[in-house]
């Protein structure tokens, strides 16, 4: 299924280490690998002398002690967030307390939609509820840093306050858990929907960028292409549950068995509540039916006006 996706698993940065990218542009790699994390978060640093920060990741003493000596001698005027999930902000307020910068980001984590009596838990990975920017920013909105200027780019999908960052006068863009070269991203409700998703990798393919930095792992190269096999890969899942629900009626688990041949174990609740993102959407369109609300609890089956593909 994943065939489809030109994937590039190089990523060679030990953690710790600053490598510059392009001019004005740094990282760093946190040392959180993980099934959802790849070799771990990746930080940014935009600009030279008076700089940005783009999320300052996990809270973790190395990584938080390892950012702030690659910024020692500068002065870091903004912190920037992609989303809250806990390997992405959790530094902050380290961060923000070595270098008194303000942070800004799109607003507190919070649920794509309106929690159901019994929610499922989420993702051990899930959301960092601590969080609140000093500025909220809204779709479009510049910040103008020195010799540098981002623009707020709203992406919700991964998570409902998911934002990539454009960097202005580039073919840059800092894309977050969205689009990365290694992996698709977990949309997992409650944090994120599928609807969502899809609408911002629309959204993404529209725009000029052509590389991508990501959350996790490498650059992302001839970006608009990438992001629509990104599309066409997340329709061909949804096909793959109509075929399947085309047999008959079936819970999760026997979707998820169905549709990811050999998948990790350590994803299979993932794969879960990504399916159940799906299955949201096309419950909402009127393809597929339930008893209730969409829940990893439940049983689905073709509507009227459905289609097995």
């Amino acid at each position: 299924m994943t065939d489809d996706i030109p994937f590039d698993k190089n990523f060679e940065l030990a953690p710790g280490r600053v490598q510059a990218v392009m001019p004005g542009v740094r990282r760093l790699l946190a040392n959180n690998p993980g099934p959802f994390t790849f070799k771990g978060t990746v930080s940014y640093i935009v600009g030279q002398g008076r700089v940005a920060i783009i999320d300052p990741g996990p809270l973790d003493e190395a990584h938080i002690a390892a950012l702030i000596e690659a910024v020692r001698g500068e002065t870091v005027t903004h912190i920037f967030v992609t989303h809250t999930h806990r390997d992405h902000s959790p530094a902050v307020p380290a961060i923000k307390a070595a270098t008194g910068a303000p942070t800004f980001g799109e607003g507190p984590h919070r649920p794509a939609r309106p929690l159901n009596v019994g929610e499922a838990p989420r993702l051990d990975a899930s959301g960092d509820r601590d969080f609140r920017p000093d500025t909220a920013l809204a779709d479009g909105d510049i910040v103008a840093g020195d010799g540098w200027a981002i623009e707020a780019v709203a992406t919700p999908g991964h998570t409902a306050n998911h934002m990539a960052f454009a960097l202005k006068g580039t073919d840059v863009l800092f894309s977050g858990d969205h689009v990365m070269a290694w992996s698709t991203p977990v949309v997992a409700p409650p944090d994120g929907a599928m609807s969502d998703y899809m609408a911002s990798l629309q959204k993404l393919a529209r725009r000029g960028e052509t590389i991508y930095f990501p959350g996790h792992g490498g650059a992302v190269r001839d970006a608009p292409r990438f992001v629509e096999r990104y599309i066409r890969h997340r329709q061909a899942r949804e096909e793959s549950i109509l075929r399947r629900l085309g047999k008959g009626e079936a819970d999760i688990a026997s979707i998820v068995r169905a549709i990811y041949i050999g998948l990790d174990p350590r994803l299979v609740r993932a794969a879960g509540l990504s399916v159940l993102a799906h299955l949201e959407d096309l419950v909402a369109r009127g393809l597929v039916a339930t008893e209730g609300a969409p829940s990893v609890e439940g049983r689905y089956r073709l509507a009227d006006g459905g289609s097995a593909g």
